[in-house]
C-alpha cells in the first residue's frame, strides 16, 4: 500500500484527496463554479501541507485522465506533472469514466448482471461513454455517442444498466427501457480513485510524465494512447 495524492478536474468542479494505506486522510471537494483555475491549487496545497505536516512520504500522484473539460484536464493534468517533476513520484492515469463507476460499486447493492454506463456531457444528444461489468471490465470501450432510443438497446436487452454522469440526465427520456436505470448527481471525485490507482501502481501502470496527455473531449477520438512504463 502507498500513499498518493489524487486530483480530479475532469467537469466543472474539481477535488482533491489523499489515501494513506488505502483510508483517506484528506478529502476537499469544489462544485462553486469559480472555476478549477482559481480553486484546485488552493486544494492541492491544502493536501501537501497535510502530506508534509505529517511526514508521509508520496509515492505517487493520480490524476483524471478523461474524456472531459478541456481547460478542467489541462490544469488537473499539468498540476499533478509538475508535484511529479518537483518530488521525483510516479504518475497514475485514472480513466475518467471508469473513476465515475467507482462509487456505486462501492455503494449501491447491484444484481451480479448489472452493466455501469458512465456519462460525460458533450454537446446537445452526444456524450462520452463507455459500458462496465461489475468487476469494470469493459464491456464496450469508451466513444462519442448520439444517443436515442436506440443507442444502448442491444445491451439493454440482455441487461439492467446504471447510467451515471453529467452527461445521463439529458439522455433520461430518449433511453426508454425497462432496464435502464438512472444514478443522479453523481459526479467523479478524488475521493474515490484511490482503488483504481492503488491497482494501477501495484500493477506498474504508470505514465511517463513526460509524455502524458489526458483524453480531451474535443479530440478524444483521435487521441492516442498513453505511453507506460
Amino acid at each position: 500500500m502507498s500513499v498518493i495524492l489524487h486530483i480530479e478536474s475532469a467537469t466543472s468542479g474539481c477535488s482533491v484527496a489523499v489515501s494513506d494505506e488505502g483510508q483517506l486522510v484528506f478529502n476537499k471537494e469544489d462544485h462553486s463554479g469559480k472555476g478549477n483555475a482559481v480553486t484546485l491549487g488552493v486544494l492541492v496545497d491544502e493536501a501537501l501541507s497535510l502530506v508534509d505536516s505529517r511526514g508521509l512520504k508520496l509515492d505517487a500522484v493520480a490524476v483524471s485522465e478523461g474524456p472531459g473539460s478541456y481547460t478542467g484536464l489541462r490544469i488537473g493534468v499539468s498540476m499533478a506533472k509538475g508535484i511529479c517533476y518537483g518530488r521525483g513520484l510516479k504518475l497514475i492515469p485514472v480513466p475518467t469514466l471508469k473513476l465515475l463507476c467507482v462509487q456505486p460499486l462501492l455503494s449501491m447493492d447491484l444484481p451480479d448482471d448489472a452493466l455501469l454506463c458512465p456519462m460525460i456531457d458533450a454537446r446537445r444528444m452526444e456524450v462520452y461513454a463507455a459500458i462496465y461489468d461489475r468487476a469494470l471490465n469493459p464491456v464496450r470501450e469508451i466513444q462519442a455517442d448520439i444517443v436515442d432510443s436506440q443507442t444502448y438497446k442491444a445491451f439493454l436487452d440482455g441487461h439492467p444498466i446504471w447510467f451515471l454522469g453529467d452527461g445521463s440526465a439529458k439522455c433520461r427520456e430518449a433511453i426508454d427501457h425497462p432496464n435502464a436505470h438512472f444514478i443522479e448527481d453523481m459526479n467523479p471525485q478524488a475521493r474515490w480513485m484511490f482503488p483504481l490507482a492503488e491497482q494501477s501502481l501495484n500493477r506498474g501502470e504508470t505514465a511517463d510524465v513526460a509524455y502524458f496527455e489526458p483524453y480531451y473531449l474535443k479530440d478524444f477520438v483521435a487521441a492516442k494512447p498513453k505511453k507506460l512504463i
